[in-house]
């Protein structure tokens, strides 16, 4: 695995080292003690898939507030995806300023995402899935959103989202 460093601290873009040979290809996606010696946190303790029929949906942008809050890292699995990710943190230098990626199954890139920021993708193709490993379990009580749109963050998205959940749509605007 490669760590790339992104412009907002501790969102790491994480590329694949695949072995090729006449067989096919081989390439390590996670290792707890690799990250933990690049200082990220471990992301094993809950694996969740979203699969997504149309091009344009958005997802997010989610968050679980503390003492719940959780790292993510983020991988497509099958199409294509612009995906975000908001730092939330306060003390952060990179507060309120977001990232945008995309990924897509072929290259295999991921997205590590810290506790303390928002996370959200839309998609740029048809029957588009999204692969999440957790450092945390996921508590409804504390899900909590920031509205893809915001003015607060001002992400230019690929394109205006074709399809979105009323809960998505209806964040309220983020208040610091």
């Amino acid at each position: 695995m490669k760590f790339i460093a992104t412009p907002i601290p501790g969102v790491i873009r994480i590329a694949l080292e695949p072995q090729i040979d006449a067989r096919g290809s081989f390439a390590r996606t996670y290792c707890e003690a690799t990250f933990r010696a690049q200082g990220l946190e471990p992301v094993g303790i809950q694996c969740n898939i979203s699969v997504n029929a149309k091009r344009g949906t958005l997802r997010g942008l989610h968050y679980q507030a503390a003492p719940a809050e959780e790292a993510k890292l983020v991988r497509c699995v099958r199409g294509r995806l612009f995906d975000v990710a908001v730092d939330l943190r306060p003390e952060s230098p990179a507060f309120r300023r977001w990232l945008g990626v995309e990924l897509d199954a072929e290259a295999g890139e991921a997205l590590y995402i810290p506790r303390g920021c928002a996370h959200g993708f839309l998609t740029l193709a048809d029957d588009t899935a999204v692969y999440y490993q957790m450092g945390a379990e996921y508590v409804a009580g504390l899900a909590r959103g920031v509205r893809w749109n915001d003015p607060a963050f001002g992400i230019s998205w690929p394109f205006a989202p074709l399809h979105l959940s009323e809960r998505d749509s209806t964040f309220p605007d983020f208040k610091t």
